[in-house]
């Protein structure tokens, strides 16, 4: 059959674009029948992997970053919320590329065309959080205002850009009093950030829910309240190992189901996107064994 690839150019801040030809030249060398579309902006992506899933595409293959991964299994979404989507061929171009990382793929655009090319796939879950379904993680409080800081950021390129955002988020001191429920428990007070985890790893470099598995059929997500800067400046260089977790200030629970409500309202990120900036409400759920995925 056919493959549609679909093609985001700002990934990795317009260093996607260069790289174009190399992406074809990958897909021809394997052998790969495909037709490629080029996204113009990035909310159009979901409707292109929409249409693409409708039309009969197969595999379709998301060559971008992980908001491109995430927003290309939206659009397969559209098509079935009940039945298992893809299989989805990856070709990373972005900055951290969390999704490829944190299932052992290849980084290599050759070498991600050939895994692509032997058919192979893997089931994983889905998480979902409101409207929007992720692939990786989802976060509330601290997470997303890293994303904001890092959209604002021109100068810095590559994984360096997201540890200098954590560090501006980090200096704004920011605090929200939330409401949590989950399978077998509930929390209510001073929360500093809420990273739920499809996956463990995040923003290449933060192993923000670090039991997190995308086979069990759970989320687990990470709950933390760091009082002054300088409490959660010394959290930082634990949460790239995923040791934070073992601190006082923060816990880790895994369940099918979390409903927060917070005070002020919080933005949110979704496979690293800013999906909200604004929200007192979001549940988030665990789709089981929802997406075929094509690995080594």
């Amino acid at each position: 059959m056919t493959a549609k690839v679909i093609y985001n150019p700002y990934a990795a801040r317009w260093n996607a674009l260069r790289r174009k030809p190399e992406v074809e030249q990958s897909l021809q060398a394997e052998g790969i029948e495909y037709e490629l579309v080029q996204s113009d902006s990035a909310d159009q992506i979901v409707g292109i992997a929409e249409s693409a899933a409708r039309e009969g595409f197969s595999p379709i293959i998301a060559a971008g970053g992980d908001g491109t991964f995430g927003e290309v299994v939206n659009g397969l979404y559209r098509t079935d919320q009940e039945g298992v989507l893809g299989p989805l061929g990856i070709l990373p171009l972005g900055t951290a590329n969390d999704l490829p990382v944190n299932l052992d793929m290849p980084l290599g655009l050759r070498e991600a065309a050939r895994v692509i090319a032997g058919g192979k796939t893997r089931r994983i879950d889905l998480g979902k959080a409101n409207e929007w379904v992720f692939d990786n993680n989802s976060a509330v409080g601290l997470e997303p205002l890293v994303t904001i800081y890092n959209i604002r950021m021109v100068k810095l390129r590559g994984v360096i850009r997201y540890f200098v955002a954590a560090l501006r988020a980090i200096n704004q001191k920011p605090e929200w009093t939330m409401s949590l429920e989950w399978d077998d428990g509930s929390y209510e007070g001073p929360v500093s950030l809420v990273s739920v985890g499809n996956c463990p790893v995040t923003g290449g470099l933060f192993r923000m829910a670090p039991g997190a598995d995308p086979t069990d059929g759970l989320l687990t997500f990470v709950v933390g309240y760091a009082s002054t800067r300088r409490r959660m400046l010394g959290l930082l260089p634990k949460v790239i190992s995923g040791t934070h977790i073992h601190d006082p200030a923060v816990q880790q629970y895994h369940t099918r189901r979390l409903f927060i409500r917070s005070v002020p309202s919080t933005p949110i990120q979704v496979d690293g996107e800013l999906r909200g900036t604004d929200l007192t409400e979001v549940l988030y759920e665990a789709l089981p064994a929802r997406l075929d995925i094509l690995v080594p």
